[in-house]
């Protein structure tokens, strides 16, 4: 049987309204990202965070800092779910999250957070994430505009499945 995990990538307040890197439709991604945190939860399915923490000087999520932490609503919504830190697009890229999904023995993976077209489409296309059945949510994503994150998703259209709440956690 398939188990499934939701990767939510970088709901970090730097980019809400009151961050440094405000994002097209954040308010209704976070309410559809946190739909979808309440549909994995009724179904089962692992939850996990991903947090990026700029490596060096960078004007986004910097260590110590209020823009930084994940956005409280999402805390709230999986307290504990594991948190991954990541310093680069890709969430696989010199983390432990292979090692968090194999201990969950996940082989799908519902990815849904910010920014469509630098960190959820590097993380879906991933060459760690070939072992993985991968679906994105893309009500459940954004980006600085409407159009970039259109494009993005275009871009990798061939590499993965789109889907909807209703549909990312049923059982295979």
């Amino acid at each position: 049987m398939s188990r499934t995990a939701l990767l939510v990538i970088d709901p970090q307040n730097d980019y809400f309204d009151k961050g440094s890197f405000p994002l097209w439709n954040v308010n209704n991604t976070l309410k559809k990202i946190l739909s979808a945190m309440n549909t994995a939860k009724e179904q089962n399915a692992d939850i996990v965070l991903v947090q990026h923490v700029a490596a060096g000087e960078s004007p986004l999520f910097v260590k110590g800092t209020e823009g930084v932490k994940l956005h409280q609503a999402i805390l709230d919504a999986a307290p504990d779910a594991p948190i991954i830190i990541k310093e680069h697009a890709d969430a696989f890229q010199d983390t432990n999250l292979a090692q968090v999904l194999a201990e969950g023995e996940v082989d799908r993976l519902v990815i849904c957070g910010m920014m469509t077209q630098n960190c959820v489409t590097h993380t879906a296309i991933s060459d760690s994430a070939y072992p993985y059945q991968i679906s994105i949510l893309p009500d459940a994503c954004t980006t600085r505009e409407q159009l970039l994150h259109l494009i993005a998703l275009g871009a990798i259209k061939t590499k993965v499945t789109y889907t909807d709440e209703q549909h990312a956690f049923e059982r295979v």
